[in-house]
């Protein structure tokens, strides 16, 4: 079985480490746990892994974040993955700084990389798994902070929260959209 996971951010050095950045961060840490390296391929920076028998790609589109949808698109086709079977991983203003919520279906929530996947995919039925960035700015100035840096003092929760980013995305491949959600929106 296959699955396809899509981390959303913007290639660059200066979007490294940034709140908008952390679908990047927290693949990268999967990757990394399970000894994997990216390599540049059409549209995204693409790596493979194996856990228990499942075959997962993961991907990092290097479309920018609001054209997500166009590598993601080019992915599910190329490899032939359902709908059911990707997990696209995006920073949410709405959640406390590190809390996670997944979800099986549902709208964009004023993301534009979700809003380019939903458009580019005609269906807001896939898998999401989003960490919170938290909402500490001044009117007018979200841009601003979604692109900003984490700061210092939220280092040490972030870190806790791409590990629990990570080990959601374990279970999402070996038990199912259903019971992560359970577990993730528990614990939340």
């Amino acid at each position: 079985m296959k699955f396809l996971i899509i981390g959303l951010g913007n290639i660059g050095i200066k979007y490294q480490n940034t709140r908008h950045n952390i679908g990047f961060d927290i693949i990268d840490e999967f990757a990394k746990k399970h000894n994997a390296a990216f390599v540049d391929d059409r549209l995204a920076s693409h790596c493979v892994l194996k856990i228990k028998g499942k075959t997962i790609h993961c991907i990092k589109p290097s479309t920018y974040m609001n054209l997500s949808g166009k590598a993601l698109v080019y992915w599910k086709n190329k490899l032939k993955v359902f709908n059911e079977n990707i997990l696209v991983i995006a920073d949410d203003i709405a959640l406390p700084v590190s809390q996670l919520r997944m979800r099986s279906k549902g709208s964009d929530a004023g993301h534009n990389g979700l809003k380019d996947i939903i458009a580019c995919l005609q269906t807001e039925n896939f898998p999401r798994l989003r960490f919170g960035i938290g909402n500490d700015y001044k009117k007018g100035q979200q841009a601003e902070f979604v692109l900003g840096k984490w700061d210092v003092n939220e280092s040490e929760l972030v870190n806790s929260g791409i590990k629990k980013a990570v080990d959601a995305i374990e279970q999402f491949v070996l038990e199912g959209i259903e019971r992560t959600m359970n577990n993730v929106n528990r614990k939340a």
